[in-house]
């Protein structure tokens, strides 16, 4: 388990730009099982979550290989043109399987082109419950047949034996399109179900699909390999199947998740910085809620820039009430910048009310706020009120453990604004969606030190 060791007090100036969108980069990487040819996808981030997924897609056989470096994030082609079939299941598919949530949207393209897969119970954050029946029920619906996988690998040694969980997917005969409503507008799977409803027979039809643009990304890059999708930037998609798909070329969005996470750090930190190529149409509300926390924002082109400031203040509601933020579905705020909004209105003048709607066990990292001396209510698993110290007094450096991968980078940010050095500990979650963060930050004037 590596380290963090952080000097708090350190501001930032100059530039930085955001790294590919992991989201996207989980949801296409998949959809390259869905076609023998040969598919390129740009600006794929070098992040821990992203390469376990290239190496389980090397584990099945695809072929990757990655191109010289073009100046934003990595290259990649990737040909599915002998998947080892005999892989799935095994214990080493499980192994790297199980410690990636985004794993389970593999399901979707094998169950497609091959009529079968496994899905082991995924890893990912431990944020609370994270059910996967919309992956399941969207994949019954178009004809697969679902049924208990389990595999023992006994033990050596003295080692323990160790057990994997999960489903058997099956659908020899193909799949069918169908009508059907999604009980809840989850991104991976309606990104699951897309992938298997490309190549199902007869037309597919999606209610209360999720809408963010990692989804019409992967509609759009799914339509030049010749899908027939309709409906992209809604809640109804329509899906006409197709026989096969061709190869493509693909650029990932820059990750709006980063975008967030450097806006609430310069406040914080009273830095000086400029956020380059954001893509602002695909940033949603994303400014408009931290300008909400009093953080100005100047759009310069392509470019945010964020100036220092010695105090920033929370608006209020027209009526005078305290102002909640709380996540919500596209278009709404996205939950990942939940944890990022939280820390950065610590040091605020006034106060918020943040409400995380869809996970119970997100804000249980406001203790170690709270013992750096942020004020901070946590009223129940799901709301926080933070009141606002507005830099009468700094917060303390302290030992913690990142939790989870957002929940890490808040720490992060609260211990770069704090007195004296602090130490985050399992920063292997901070590594699984941040690119290089220790490097990247230290380039503008941060003192992280990573310790293994």
């Amino acid at each position: 388990m590596s380290t963090f060791e952080i000097e708090g007090g350190n501001k930032l100036h100059g530039s930085i730009q955001p790294q590919g969108a992991k989201n996207e980069a989980l949801q296409v990487i998949c959809a390259v099982l869905l076609t023998p040819d040969e598919v390129q996808i740009d600006n794929v981030p070098d992040i821990r979550d992203v390469n376990h997924l290239i190496a389980l897609l090397k584990l099945l056989g695809v072929k990757v290989a990655e191109l010289p470096w073009s100046g934003v994030g990595k290259s990649y082609t990737f040909k599915a043109d002998d998947i080892h079939l005999d892989v799935i299941g095994s214990p080493d598919y499980c192994r790297l399987a199980s410690q990636l949530r985004g794993s389970i949207m593999i399901a979707g393209p094998l169950l497609a082109r091959f009529g079968m897969a496994v899905v082991p119970q995924p890893g990912g954050d431990k944020i609370g419950r994270r059910r996967i029946d919309t992956h399941l029920s969207g994949m019954e619906n178009l004809g697969a047949s679902i049924a208990d996988f389990r595999l023992r690998i006994p033990s050596s040694q003295g080692s323990p034996s160790i057990q994997y969980g999960g489903y058997a997917l099956e659908a020899r005969e193909g799949l069918r399109g169908t009508f059907m409503l999604l009980d809840e507008a989850s991104v991976t799977g309606t990104a699951n179900i897309i992938m298997a409803a490309v190549l199902a027979h007869g037309t597919t039809t999606i209610m209360n699909a999720a809408c963010e643009p990692y989804v019409y990304q992967l509609c759009e890059m799914l339509n030049r390999m010749g899908a027939d999708i309709s409906g992209l930037r809604s809640n109804r998609l329509t899906i006409h199947g197709v026989a096969s798909l061709s190869g493509t070329t693909h650029q990932l969005l820059p990750d709006m998740i980063e975008v967030g996470s450097f806006i609430g750090m310069a406040a914080m930190t009273q830095s000086d910085l400029t956020i380059q190529g954001v893509e602002l149409e695909h940033l949603g509300l994303i400014p408009q809620i931290f300008r909400r926390l009093g953080i100005e924002i100047w759009q310069r082109g392509a470019d945010l820039y964020i100036p220092a400031m010695d105090i920033y203040e929370i608006d209020r509601f027209m009526d005078g009430s305290i102002l909640t933020i709380a996540d919500a579905p596209w278009p709404g705020f996205t939950p990942d910048l939940i944890s990022i909004a939280l820390v950065t209105a610590i040091q605020a003048r006034g106060s918020v009310l943040i409400h995380q709607k869809m996970f119970e066990s997100r804000l249980f990292f406001v203790d170690k706020l709270i013992d750096m001396g942020a004020q901070i209510i946590l009223c129940d698993p799901h709301r926080a009120t933070v009141i606002g110290l507005a830099r009468e007094h700094p917060l303390r450096a302290t030992h913690m453990t990142s939790p989870d991968i957002r929940a890490g980078v808040a720490l992060l940010i609260a211990a770069m604004a704090a007195q004296g050095v602090s130490r985050i500990d399992n920063i292997e979650q901070i590594d699984r969606g941040y690119e290089h963060i220790d490097t990247r930050l230290n380039a503008l004037g941060a003192k992280i030190t990573r310790i293994s």
